[in-house]
C-alpha cells in the first residue's frame, strides 16, 4: 500500500477490473452454505426449519454487521481496502470452518458471523469504487453489482464442476477465492483519489446523513426496490416450479431456469450502468422500478402463457429487477457527506436487507396459505414505493 494515490482524473487501467473480481470473489462466500445445503442436511439430520434457519443466519449476520460498520464509521474512518482484505480473510475463515460443523447450532454461527464479515465486502467494495469514480460511478457500481450477482451464483457452478469431490471442496474453495480477491485488491489498489478526509466517529452520523433530501430520497428507493429485489430472486424456483406443475411443462430443469433468471441480472446492472453514462443514474432508477413494477402487477396473468413466452418474459424480469441496484447505490453515495460515504452505503444496505427479510416472510405467509398466483402481488409495492420516492430526488445523477 505503498503506491502514491494519484490525484488526476486519469485512473490506473487495473482499479475497475480488480475491484470488480475483488468483489466477485468476496461475494462468493453469501450462498457457499445453500450449495452445501443437501449434504449438511443428510450429515446434520437438519429438519426443513432449520434449512431456512441456515439461509437467513446470512442475511441477520449481514444487517447486523452493517449496523456495526456504518456506526463505527469504519471504512470512513481507516483505508476500505484495509478493511475489505480484513473482512475477506475473516470472512473465509468462518465459512470454511463450516467443514467442521457437529451440530446445527454450530452451522448457523458460521452461517451469521459469514454474513457479518460480508458487511466489510460489499458496501465497502462499493466505497472503493466510488473513491475512484467521481465521474462515471454509475457504471462502475453498475460492473459492482453485476458481480456480486455472478459472486452469488458461483458456489453452485462450482458444485455442479466439481463432480464427485467432497463438499468440504466448494466451502473451501470459495474461501480461498474470497482470500484471494482481498488480497489481491489491498495490494493493487490504494485509497483513491476522491476519499475525502478521514471521518472520525460521531454517534450522531447516521440521523445527519438522513437530513438530506436526496440521501433520504435515493436510500427510500432503495428500500422499495430491495423490497422485490430479493424476495423475487427467493420465489423464482416457486414461480417455476408452480407453472411446471399446474400450467405447463418445462423444457429446461427448474435450477437452470432459476440460475438463468437470476444471473442475467449482471448483464442488467451492467448495461444500466453505460445507460446511467448517457442518461443520469435517476433515468435507469425510474425505467427499472418501472417495468419490474409492471410484471409485479402482470404475474398472474403470465402462467397462462405459453412456455417460450412464459421463460423469456421471465428472464426480462430478470434483468429489469436488479439493474436500478447499482444506480441507487450511485445516487447514495454522491448525496452523502464526502467524509462519509462508506458510512452512508452501509446503512442504506443495512435496512433494505432487513427489509428482504420482511417481504420475504410475507410472501411466504400468503403462498402457504393461499397457494395461488395472485400472492405475488405482494411485490408491487416496492417498485411503486420506489418511484414516490426517487421522484423527490433533486439534481443530477452524473
Amino acid at each position: 500500500m505503498s503506491e502514491k494515490t494519484p490525484t488526476s482524473k486519469k485512473i490506473p487501467a487495473r482499479i475497475l477490473p480488480v475491484i470488480v473480481f475483488a468483489q466477485f470473489a468476496g461475494t462468493s462466500l453469501w450462498f457457499a452454505g445453500n450449495a452445501v445445503i443437501p449434504d449438511l442436511v443428510e450429515l446434520l439430520q437438519l429438519t426443513d426449519a432449520a434449512v431456512g434457519n441456515v439461509t437467513s443466519a446470512v442475511q441477520f449476520g449481514f444487517i447486523g454487521g452493517t449496523l456495526v460498520f456504518a456506526y463505527l464509521s469504519l471504512a470512513d474512518r481507516y483505508s476500505p481496502s484495509l478493511v475489505f482484505l480484513i473482512c475477506a480473510v475473516a470472512g473465509s475463515a468462518v465459512n470454511a470452518m463450516a467443514i467442521f460443523s457437529t451440530g446445527y447450532i454450530f452451522l448457523i454461527l458460521t452461517r451469521l458471523f459469514t454474513g457479518f464479515f460480508l458487511a466489510g465486502i460489499y458496501p465497502v467494495g462499493m466505497k472503493i469504487a466510488s473513491d475512484w469514480h467521481r465521474e462515471g460511478l454509475g457504471r462502475a457500481l453498475g460492473y459492482l453489482v453485476g458481480a456480486l450477482v455472478l459472486g452469488t451464483a458461483l458456489p453452485h457452478l462450482i458444485r455442479e464442476l466439481s463432480g464427485d469431490l467432497p463438499w468440504k471442496f466448494i466451502l473451501i474453495s470459495t474461501s480461498a477465492i474470497a482470500t484471494l480477491g482481498g488480497v489481491l485488491l489491498y495490494i493493487t489498489v490504494p485509497d483513491g483519489p476522491f476519499s475525502g478526509k478521514r471521518g472520525v466517529f460521531k454517534p450522531n452520523t447516521i440521523a445527519l446523513l438522513f437530513k438530506d433530501r436526496n440521501f433520504r430520497a435515493s436510500a427510500f428507493g432503495y428500500f422499495g426496490h430491495m423490497w422485490e429485489l430479493y424476495t423475487f430472486w427467493a420465489f423464482v424456483p416457486v414461480i417455476l416450479t408452480l407453472y411446471q406443475s399446474d400450467y405447463g411443462e418445462l423444457s429446461l430443469s427448474v435450477s437452470l431456469l432459476s440460475f438463468l433468471t437470476i444471473g442475467i441480472g449482471a448483464l442488467g446492472c451492467s448495461i444500466g450502468g453505460l445507460i446511467a453514462i448517457r442518461k443520469s443514474s435517476q433515468f435507469v432508477t425510474k425505467v427499472s422500478l418501472y417495468v419490474s413494477g409492471l410484471f409485479c402487477l402482470m404475474i398472474p396473468f403470465l402462467f397462462h402463457l405459453n412456455e417460450p413466452v412464459f421463460i423469456t418474459l421471465l428472464l426480462i424480469w430478470g434483468i429489469f429487477v436488479v439493474s436500478d441496484s447499482p444506480q441507487f447505490s450511485t445516487l447514495v453515495a454522491r448525496s452523502a457527506d464526502k467524509d462519509y460515504v462508506a458510512t452512508g452505503l452501509t446503512i442504506v444496505n443495512s435496512i433494505g436487507f432487513a427489509t428482504t427479510i420482511i417481504s420475504i416472510q410475507l410472501l411466504n405467509i400468503l403462498w402457504v396459505q393461499f397457494h395461488s398466483p395472485i400472492v405475488f402481488l405482494a411485490l408491487l409495492p416496492g417498485p411503486v414505493l420506489g418511484l414516490i420516492a426517487i421522484y423527490r430526488y433533486r439534481g443530477s445523477s452524473e
